[in-house]
């Protein structure tokens, strides 16, 4: 080989060998500033530096090392490999920091959950009281009045066609009254006693009246209430509230009835 082509041989392996360097330095330098980056963000982070202290210190101290190491020749590979446990490090601090964080706020929705069904069921508790008494109220209103057989509620408002047991339908918002107050109050029984006008035959008004009184009752029971809770009588055409020489004395005449016990469950004596 002659001397001129030695060394231009010589000039490019030389030539490769700074190239080479070069980039391994460029390299070097992306790793570290980018290292350096991520471990500025979790320095500055209150939530890292509370939740995970250490790693944090580790990833420091990693980036440290890789910073002495890059002053010297041929330890690329090392500032590479330590500029990469740092950025690890500050990763795991955030996916550490990230977790808890995650926990707290479930930990606290949890808390403020409880807090609002324990203000649900004060609500609830609260509107059941509130409700019984208003109900209680509403039953006193629809009375008729106060008896030796117990206080009387009269479904004045719901009444039966003439040789009919079922119910119109405005029966409904009154029955449901009756249905709730009695969930309130679990202690009271009450006796169903159905009436008649005076048309038609005396067995068949009392066999119609016990229908009605029936009828009345098995709607109570169900939306609910206990049958034992539950008596039933019929009464036909006697008891009159009203003459029956008018339709409208024959309407009012046409009812049903409703005893109430006290509120031991003593009820008192039938008709």
């Amino acid at each position: 080989m002659s001397l001129k082509s030695s060394v231009f041989s010589s000039a490019v392996l030389l030539g490769s060998i700074s190239l080479a360097g070069c980039v391994g330095h460029h390299a070097n330098e992306l790793a570290m500033q980018q290292a350096n980056s991520d471990f500025q963000a979790v320095k500055e982070d209150s939530n890292v530096l509370r939740i995970a202290p250490k790693d944090v210190i580790r990833a420091g101290e990693s980036l440290a090392r890789a910073d002495r190491l890059s002053s010297y020749w041929g330890s690329g590979q090392d500032v590479e490999h330590y500029a990469y446990l740092s950025q690890r490090y500050s990763e795991i601090a955030r996916e550490h920091t990230q977790k808890v964080l995650n926990e707290e706020r479930a930990a606290k929705l949890d808390l403020e959950r409880q807090r609002l069904q324990l203000a649900l069921r004060e609500a609830k508790l609260l509107s059941v009281q509130q409700q019984g008494k208003w109900l209680e109220e509403q039953i006193i209103s629809l009375a008729t009045t106060q008896t030796d057989r117990g206080l009387v509620m009269t479904l004045g408002d719901v009444l039966f066609d003439t040789g009919e047991a079922d119910l119109k339908n405005s029966a409904n918002r009154t029955v449901l009254k009756l249905v709730q107050f009695l969930q309130l109050n679990p202690k009271r029984i009450v006796r169903i006693e159905g009436y008649t006008d005076n048309t038609g035959g005396t067995e068949d008004n009392l066999a119609l009246s016990l229908t009605r009184a029936q009828t009345v009752a098995d709607m109570l029971a169900d939306l609910g209430i206990d049958e034992k809770r539950i008596q039933v009588a019929g009464y036909g055409d006697q008891y009159p509230v009203d003459v029956n020489a008018t339709e409208r004395g024959r309407a009012q005449n046409r009812r049903v009835e409703i005893v109430f016990s006290d509120e031991k469950g003593r009820l008192g004596a039938a008709r």
